[in-house]
């Protein structure tokens, strides 16, 4: 696909912002958009210098969701998005979701206006998300006769309980912001999503780089395995990597002189 649905900038300090850029549409998700996001996660998954990620929608809304018109006049319609690569466990629908998790840093959604169906996988595909108070959320397929199938198995039993879920599921009503906040749906509010996801990502980004990875990927292979010697070995496997590392001396020598530390980014 031509168009440039999604613009990737790394700054200085190593923050990235990964921005939707169809907002005449809300930000929806046809072929480009998907084809789109999966090719700014697969870039910033590989670029050694990023150190946070923000992902928010340009324009009123985060993402409204699929643009089922876009499909319409398609040989295989939407049967594209559930084509699935042989060495890859999802398809290109559920991509635009669970790739997020392996960007191996910290991805953050700035959340504002319509964030609706598929909008609401993606952001759920990150690990943290802020969002405006007065945003508009909804696990919307069941409105179209349809299930939610674009990674949620992966991400919501991670922050709701399973009658929460299926409450918001069968119904596809619309929460706010704030209730999302009070579910667990979204991590915090801000009157300014994408300023405060900024400002966590430049924080996380003054991290040691090699620690911030370590523990994203602690939490997302052991947060809700039934398995206690893998979680556990994966902790000393980790740590052990991690100690008398250049990036974990510099934190020890910032923390106790109060300075700065420079950190080196991962090779």
């Amino acid at each position: 696909m031509s168009e440039n649905r999604v613009r990737v900038r790394v700054a200085d300090n190593g923050v990235a912002t990964a921005t939707m850029v169809r907002a005449d549409k809300h930000n929806a998700l046809d072929q480009a958009m998907f084809e789109g996001l999966v090719a700014a996660a697969e870039q910033l998954a590989r670029d050694a210098s990023v150190r946070a990620v923000v992902l928010h929608g340009e324009g009123k809304s985060f993402c409204s969701g699929l643009d089922v018109a876009s499909f319409m006049g398609g040989e295989r319609g939407t049967g594209v998005l559930l084509t699935r690569d042989d060495d890859g466990p999802a398809n290109l629908a559920q991509r635009v979701s669970y790739d997020w998790s392996l960007v191996p840093v910290p991805v953050i959604a700035a959340i504002h206006g319509n964030c609706f169906g598929g909008g609401l996988q993606i952001a759920l595909g990150t690990d943290i998300r802020i969002a405006a108070p007065d945003a508009k959320l909804s696990i919307m397929e069941i409105k179209w006769g349809l299930v939610p199938d674009m990674g949620i198995t992966q991400t919501l039993p991670r922050l709701l309980p399973i009658d929460v879920a299926k409450e918001l599921t069968f119904t596809g009503r619309i929460v706010s912001g704030s209730e999302g906040a009070e579910l667990g749906l979204v991590t915090r509010t801000a009157e300014d999503p994408l300023q405060a996801a900024l400002e966590l990502a430049g924080e996380i980004a003054s991290k040691s780089p090699h620690a911030i990875r370590a523990a994203k990927r602690l939490y997302d292979e052991t947060w809700l395995s039934s398995d206690p010697a893998t979680a556990l070995a994966l902790e000393s496997e980790l740590q052990t990597g991690l100690i008398g590392s250049p990036n974990q001396i510099a934190a020890v020598v910032a923390g106790m002189s109060g300075e700065q530390a420079v950190f080196e980014n991962p090779d």
